[in-house]
């Protein structure tokens, strides 16, 4: 059952699962333990860089900031690079506005209105984040989570990952899907995929060889943008687009209809 810990922050426990949700730093997850073990890479400086964040009103790059929707040319503050990414959901406040639900409200530099709620579901074998954006105007919408898992835990255990069949985005020169599906190289990868053949799993392999750690990631989203590259974590995202979708193939959201997306975490 959820308690609230300080104002800010939401704590949930069921089995042997325990959850923090952090509304002030970004409405993230900013803990996942199962059996005693924190599956997610803990509090860092950059909140680019730990925990499990919503990413709002849009998902990965878009290229040096800019799009054009309803033919208005948009340009919005670079954060990574020479491009915008992961949205500003992450970097800002939350509101609790129930014992399972956190809500934050589109503002500038976002060009539109509109209102976002995050509900945690947690019961003894999962975790379900779903996430609703009722738009206040008609805007173009995507969603994902980015979470950081933990290549090694406590006692010995190391992450073990082979990405499932699936296709993959071809990336420009600004690491920038071009639209364009190719075969999987062999990793690592900063890269989006699609379609794939099974749902991806996360296994911490046990130095004993029993009393590993197994984690399936599902979702609503139809891509996963897989960055292998730190040696420290293992990044594995559900995104409703790949990135960039915003100059290619938009998803619309009309004034006063929602967006709504999941992600569920089951561990065995």
């Amino acid at each position: 059952m959820p308690m609230s810990d300080r104002p800010s922050t939401l704590l949930f426990t069921a089995g042997d699962a325990a959850v923090e949700i952090d509304a002030g730093a970004g409405g993230r997850l900013a803990a996942l333990r199962v059996r005693g073990h924190d599956l997610l890479v803990g509090r860092e400086h950059d909140p680019m860089q730990w925990g499990s964040y919503p990413m709002v009103p849009f998902a990965g790059r878009i290229r040096h900031g800019a799009f054009t929707f309803d033919g208005v040319e948009y340009r919005l503050p670079i954060n990574l690079g020479a491009h915008a990414i992961h949205g500003y959901g992450f970097t800002d406040a939350w509101d609790i506005v129930a014992d399972d639900t956190i809500a934050w409200t589109l503002r500038q530099p976002w060009p539109w209105p509109g209102r976002v709620t995050q509900h945690v579901a947690l019961d003894a074998g999962s975790l379900t984040l779903s996430i609703t954006v009722a738009a206040h105007e008609r805007q173009p919408v995507m969603v994902g989570w980015h979470p950081w898992f933990r290549r090694s835990l406590a006692g010995g255990h190391e992450l073990v990952f082979e990405m499932p069949d699936a296709q993959m985005y071809e990336r420009d020169d600004d690491g920038i899907p071009t639209g364009r599906l190719v075969a999987v190289p062999e990793g690592p990868w900063d890269d989006c995929f699609t379609a794939l053949a099974a749902d991806p799993v996360l296994t911490w392999v046990a130095p004993t060889g029993h009393d590993d750690v197994a984690l399936t990631l599902t979702s609503t989203c139809d891509h996963w943008v897989v960055y292998s590259e730190p040696a420290h974590a293992l990044c594995v995202e559900p995104q409703s687009g790949a990135p960039d979708a915003v100059n290619r193939t938009p998803v619309v959201v009309e004034a006063g209809d929602t967006l709504r997306h999941a992600m569920t975490l089951r561990w065995g």
